[in-house]
């Protein structure tokens, strides 16, 4: 039987309340499933292409690609020192390198859909894995200005697969939601952990940074070749009487809208800063460049149970603020942590900063959870995610420029406590029970 078929599949999430203050019954996973509703404005106009057919090789595709969304990121970040040097590259260069990914996440967010529309899903997500696999082979060729090219080439296919690839898992298979979400979110995690814990280890087999860079590309080769004999649409199906697409009037002057915008913004600040400057925080505290991308790999990992699980709980609570604030304090105890003794219990600070970054599938909920319709869900998700990732772009750079500044990281970690100030209250509001 086809993973999408019904029978004993599970059942699919019930749609978003109508009605203030309403509990939200919420399956596993339908946090992820909202971060494919910024492309559900390719479902607002008359459909050339239908779903995605519901296959096993189709999930096997879904989880390869979702397992090249994270390691281009962090196997850079996780050499980052060595790159730099073997480069010659200045301070400015390397801010500029950890900024590419939200930078592009901001621009993918809107130019998805736009491609999906065009070409369908099968076609977009082959032509996001090219691209990402030809940025990741062009950066290692050259220069510093090639080694930024290349990132820049990479991370638009990671963002474009970024926004697609959950819409494949919502439309293809929604009677079994509940197990490839969970598929889909481990290995976009994990994705991350092996891309730190295993690109140090194989610079000196790999003949240097490049040689272990470039070998990251032949996974993306991979979940090409599987994605291209795998993806196939089932025909079309007609557009849905009195759909629409939602006011952008009425999102940008709603307060609600732009708390929830400011909470998924400042939670991808941390996130990106993370996975950008963590191993050479930990270097520069005296661990060893292998120890350094350990304690990244765990920072990434642990998010991957709490994510599966704390969302479920939050989402039937009539708030989530105290979820978000609770979830947010553990990242300044672990910023902290980190400012004032960070090799004393490195883990300790990785696991909390880890456990932190589960505000991802929190902001993702509340998007669910605040909007009074999929149509405005689909709006507030792009809404979210475009204004989100802009703000989020500014923290690596931000946090590398005072470094080469301060030549320390004291003040660079300051910047990021203030910033999850920020991001305390925007989750508290954003976690308050009112619809846009």
């Amino acid at each position: 039987m086809a993973l999408g078929d019904p029978g004993r599949a599970e059942a699919s999430p019930r749609p978003v309340a109508s009605a203030p203050g309403a509990h939200h019954a919420f399956a596993d996973g339908q946090a992820l499933e909202i971060a494919g509703e910024a492309a559900a404005e390719e479902r607002l106009a008359p459909a050339r292409f239908g779903p995605l057919r519901a296959t096993l090789l189709l999930a096997v595709a879904v989880v390869l690609a979702a397992l090249n969304l994270r390691a281009a990121v962090t196997s850079a970040s996780s050499l980052l020192g060595d790159v730099r040097t073997g480069l010659g590259a200045s301070a400015a260069w390397t801010s500029l390198l950890t900024t590419a990914p939200t930078l592009c996440f901001a621009i993918a967010g809107l130019a998805a859909p736009a491609l999906a529309r065009r070409v369908g899903l099968a076609r977009a997500i082959g032509v996001a894995l090219a691209v990402l696999g030809v940025g990741l082979v062009v950066r290692v060729l050259g220069g510093a200005g090639v080694m930024l090219g290349g990132t820049f080439v990479a991370c638009a296919g990671i963002a474009l697969a970024n926004v697609l690839v959950p819409v494949v898992v919502k439309e293809s298979f929604a009677h079994r939601v509940g197990l490839m979400t969970g598929l889909y979110t481990a290995a976009l995690q994990g994705s991350g952990a092996l891309g730190s814990a295993l690109t140090p280890p194989l610079e000196g087999p790999a003949g240097g940074w490049r040689g272990a860079l470039v070998l990251w590309a032949g996974l993306a080769l991979v979940a090409l070749v599987v994605w291209v004999v795998s993806a196939r649409h089932r025909p079309a199906a007609e557009a849905p009487r009195g759909a629409r697409r939602p006011s952008w009037g009425r999102l940008l002057r709603s307060p609600v809208a732009w708390s929830v915008t400011a909470f998924m913004g400042l939670q991808s600040f941390l996130a990106y800063v993370v996975m950008g400057w963590l191993p050479q925080i930990y270097l520069g505290a005296g661990l060893s460049k292998g120890a350094a991308g350990v304690m990244l790999s765990i920072a990434t990992l642990v998010a991957v149970p709490f994510s599966l699980m704390v969302p479920a709980v939050a989402a039937r609570r009539r708030s989530q603020s105290g979820w978000n604030a609770g979830l947010t304090l553990l990242a300044i105890a672990g910023t902290i942590g980190l400012m004032l003794a960070p090799a004393a219990v490195p883990w300790l600070w990785a696991l909390l900063l880890g456990a932190s970054m589960t505000v991802f599938a929190m902001a993702m909920t509340v998007i669910t959870l605040r909007a009074r319709d999929a149509e405005t869900a689909a709006g507030l998700s792009a809404m979210a995610q475009g204004f989100g990732y802009l703000l989020a772009s500014t923290g690596p750079m931000l946090v590398g420029l005072l470094h080469e500044a301060t030549g320390g990281w004291t003040v660079s970690l300051l910047a990021l406590l203030v910033a999850l100030v920020a991001q305390l209250v925007a989750g508290v509001l954003a976690g308050r029970p009112r619809l846009v």
